[in-house]
């Protein structure tokens, strides 16, 4: 467990995987700009069954508060082959729970863990265009914007663009003394 001020990073449990289960299906609390989509039951339980969710190509921690209950997720996964690190993405499930700063200290927890615990040189962080929060929230945490990806997503119908955001880890070193 990775322990913050206000949250805790923790990894997923068997106890979580039936809430998880239900508000990662739950389309209502996708919010605007993650993608919608739905996964059987079977196949997350053998992801999970399978990993526990985490490994060297791919992972997600809970966001949880400091009594235990889930607020949201941390995950990674490798992008192009040849990146060296990982794309991050963050998410809080309830709408309720949302603008409270629980995603920027979770992401500065995750940022630590990564960099500290994986030999990797770079993080990315894509994101809407639109998606002024999110942004926000990369470049809190000391991400910058590279560019944008020319309608590099298909979002609820229609294809949109891509801010692309990254933080290499001289970069955070060097901010985090």
């Amino acid at each position: 467990m990775i322990k913050g001020k206000n949250i805790d990073l923790r990894l997923v449990t068997d106890e979580d995987l039936e809430y998880l289960y239900s508000v990662t299906n739950d389309l209502s609390n996708t919010g605007e700009y993650w993608p919608l989509m739905l996964e059987t039951k079977k196949s997350f339980l053998d992801k999970f069954a399978q990993s526990g969710f985490w490994n060297d190509n791919a992972g997600k921690m809970l966001m949880v508060d400091k009594e235990d209950n889930i607020l949201g997720e941390m995950n990674y996964f490798r992008g192009l082959w040849y990146m060296p690190g990982y794309e991050i993405g963050y998410r809080i499930y309830r709408p309720i729970d949302r603008g409270k700063g629980f995603a920027s200290e979770a992401l500065e927890l995750f940022i630590d863990f990564m960099f500290r615990s994986k030999q990797i040189n770079r993080l990315e962080i894509e994101a809407d265009v639109d998606n002024l929060g999110s942004k926000r929230i990369a470049e809190k945490c000391g991400f910058k914007v590279e560019g944008i990806k020319k309608q590099a997503s298909f979002l609820n119908g229609r294809y949109r663009d891509i801010v692309l955001l990254a933080l290499v880890k001289e970069d955070y070193l060097n901010n985090s003394k």
